[in-house]
């Protein structure tokens, strides 16, 4: 048996992500590259994810979706960034061009005023998600030590209770679209008792959020049948350069381990075996 775009980005799960695997389409990766490509024209991707001991984002996110960003832009489609104060300078370092949308970071009232303005400014055909902290439904943003980061955190999920299509990436249980899965989550150890309830469209889970972005990418190479994804290299120069001065690891994983998933994708994707 060929191991699957899903196989590969489940690989290594130390979270209990796999417990989840179940209550998802075996494809859930081509489901979505699918359900990107039914819906054409711009697209908005969020992430940014507020840690709490740094006191600026995480690593894993951010090199996901500028991946998935620039793969939409190999297929024509016009791409926006929007995340929060703390993430926003990271997109801009690697938009390429691409407009970043610095959502402010304010009250329950302001915050949906923001994403009707956003919605209505950008015209997105799509929304994407990929490891953005979204509300539990105490309407509080937890981390997975349930340290409450709402003073550090937009309100970006407010864009998801529009009627946009949406797809959204989590490695945790606490990322929007998690709320796909609402119901099953608590009942997992290693995963919150308290999941964001946000829901999408189409759900992607993964050991690390990068990996299910690169999973998304290798869904949409195959399907359009050019092969999107990022080089190993340069995959690895932006992860280094988005953990700034710190350990050059993304959830644990280190820049040969994520470069090695990244190959194996590579290796899906060009010699086709079964998605």
């Amino acid at each position: 048996m060929d191991e699957t775009i899903e196989d590969i980005i489940l690989d290594q799960d130390k979270r209990g992500m796999l417990a989840l695997r179940p209550y998802l389409p075996d494809d859930y990766c081509s489901q979505a590259g699918q359900f990107i490509m039914d819906n054409p024209g711009g697209v908005i991707i969020v992430t940014g994810f507020y840690v709490v001991m740094a006191g600026k984002p995480e690593t894993d996110g951010p090199p996901g979706a500028i991946a998935i960003g620039e793969a939409l832009k190999g297929l024509g489609r016009a791409v926006t960034y929007v995340s929060d104060e703390y993430t926003t300078p990271v997109l801009r370092r690697y938009a390429n061009g691409s407009d970043v949308i610095d959502f402010p970071i304010d009250g329950i009232d302001a915050s949906k005023q923001h994403a009707k303005d956003i919605l209505e400014k950008v015209k997105p055909s799509l929304l994407i998600s990929i490891e953005r902290c979204g509300r539990t439904r105490d309407d509080k943003y937890l981390n997975m030590r349930y340290v409450d980061i709402s003073p550090h955190t937009a309100r970006l999920d407010y864009l998801f209770d529009s009627d946009v299509p949406s797809v959204g990436i989590g490695d945790g249980g606490n990322e929007i679209g998690m709320g796909n899965l609402a119901e099953v989550i608590p009942s997992v150890e290693s995963l919150p008792d308290y999941p964001a309830v946000n829901q999408v469209d189409r759900l992607v889970i993964a050991s690390v959020s990068n990996w299910g972005g690169y999973g998304l990418v290798a869904a949409l190479s195959r399907i359009s049948g050019k092969n999107l994804l990022p080089s190993v290299e340069s995959e690895t120069a932006m992860v280094d350069g988005t953990t700034g001065d710190a350990v050059p690891t993304v959830d644990n994983f280190s820049t040969e381990e994520n470069g090695a998933l990244l190959a194996r994708l590579h290796r899906v994707v060009e010699g086709g075996g079964h998605a």
